[in-house]
């Protein structure tokens, strides 16, 4: 029997086993978990998966070059690298600003990043890995984003860049953050991990900014188990991305090819012997963060359902906003940030500190019914063991960052939440504040 044949057998099989193996549980209220976020796929993901096994490729190839192809497509970009995870994307997104390829613009040591505190670490960790000194603002509560009308005085002699996320799939506001930038002629990245498919002004988050950052973890809006991407519309990021990837080398022929460029044997580099071979030329300090062509199989699957996807998270946000509407009393609801249309990673709630109620009377009330909550992040990185000794400035003051450490909680609104889990998560917020 041929291959091609084999193939298309063991691929009904991995269907029949995907129809046997995880066939939906029936929700039954108080003994289901609510999940803040998980998985969401159907046999297709495993189509893909066991197909790219079978080629026995084990870094990136074709699925690889398909997923690439599809993000650039769906965001309108030049150039997508996938990486082994959104934290790598980070990195080497502001690594790639700090490459001697791009002379007197690259960023040095010393130079500031304006940035918030109220993040996840891995937007502020690379600031500091790469010598650059953090500038942290405060963040507004009702969006949970950065207070943009800031931003203009926290500008020193040594702020160089921005980079901020989009935080929960919220947008920041790009239309000042954008303009600050280009007036102040700073670099821009945005982190829009968690933020895929959001909308800012009609055009989509992670397409404003020189470079902006994306993951694939299963908790967001889809997955390919571990990974991530660096987008950009600039070529010569994207190569510095690829070469900080790819252990650093000046070589950007793809996995299994050579001589792309066509000089592999004629090129002089640094004080190299004359037609040094050029895949073994490095211009960098680098790592290898590739994403492997497995991977990239579930995340080709992914992207065709993105969005239904969207779809679902927004609906589900609109729901969870009508119905805690009524306790907007006690408790200050996320709203999406003017001009923009997000789409939602979580549904964000603080309790309001005149309310009478702490959050954890509230996130203890939702764990004990089976409702899964999660702060939103570090609450303040500066308070971090690893965070309180390192360089940064303060422009103005963090309360506001502060109230979101000690009040807020985030809940789920992800795709695999259905209608009757909505109503159970209302009903047993009903029942905390009857």
């Amino acid at each position: 029997m041929d291959s091609k044949r084999l193939r298309e057998e063991i691929a009904a099989k991995v269907r029949e086993y995907h129809a046997a193996a995880f066939a939906e549980a029936a929700f039954e209220p108080g003994q289901t978990k609510v999940n803040y976020a998980g998985r969401v796929f159907d046999e297709r993901e495993l189509v893909n998966l066991v197909d790219a096994s079978l080629d026995f490729w084990l870094t990136a190839g074709r699925f690889s070059r398909k997923f690439e192809r599809g993000l650039c497509d769906l965001l309108g970009v030049k150039e997508a690298i996938l990486v082994n995870s959104g934290s790598s994307a980070n990195l080497c997104a502001l690594g790639a600003l700090t490459s001697p390829e791009l002379g007197e613009r690259r960023l040095r040591p010393g130079d500031e990043v304006i940035t918030v505190a109220c993040c996840f670490p891995s937007t502020v960790a690379p600031i500091v890995q790469y010598g650059l000194v953090p500038v942290f603002l405060d963040v507004d509560p009702a969006t949970c984003n950065i207070l943009a009308d800031r931003i203009e005085a926290a500008i020193s002699p040594r702020t160089r860049a921005i980079f901020i996320a989009h935080t929960l799939g919220n947008p920041f506001d790009l239309g000042t953050v954008t303009r600050v930038a280009r007036e102040h002629d700073l670099w821009l990245v945005e982190d829009n991990c968690d933020a895929l498919g959001s909308r800012y002004d009609g055009k989509l988050t992670g397409t404003f900014g020189h470079l902006a950052t994306h993951s694939f973890y299963p908790a967001h809006h889809i997955t390919t188990g571990e990974g991530g991407c660096v987008v950009t519309n600039d070529p010569q990021l994207g190569r510095i991305v690829r070469s900080l990837r790819d252990w650093g080398r000046d070589c950007y022929c793809e996995g299994g090819r050579s001589n792309t460029c066509g000089r592999r044997f004629a090129g002089q580099y640094g004080t190299l012997p004359a037609g040094y071979d050029h895949k073994y030329v490095y211009s960098h300090l680098g790592y290898n963060l590739k994403m492997t062509d497995l991977q990239a199989a579930i995340g080709c699957a992914q992207l065709e359902k993105l969005p239904g996807f969207i779809e679902k998270r927004r609906g589900n946000y609109e729901r969870l906003r009508a119905g805690l509407e009524p306790y907007s009393d006690r408790l200050i609801l996320c709203e999406a940030t003017p001009g923009s249309d997000p789409a939602w990673f979580a549904f964000v709630i603080t309790v309001r500190p005149e309310s009478g109620i702490s959050r954890n009377d509230l996130t203890g009330f939702l764990e004990d019914r089976k409702i899964e909550t999660r702060n939103l992040f570090s609450g303040n990185i500066l308070r971090h063991p690893a965070f309180m000794d390192i360089e940064h400035r303060v422009s103005g003051d963090l309360a506001n960052t502060d109230l979101i450490m000690n009040n807020t909680m985030f809940i789920g609104l992800y795709p695999g939440i259905d209608d009757q889990r909505i109503d159970y998560m209302l009903e047993v917020f009903g029942e905390f504040f009857a």
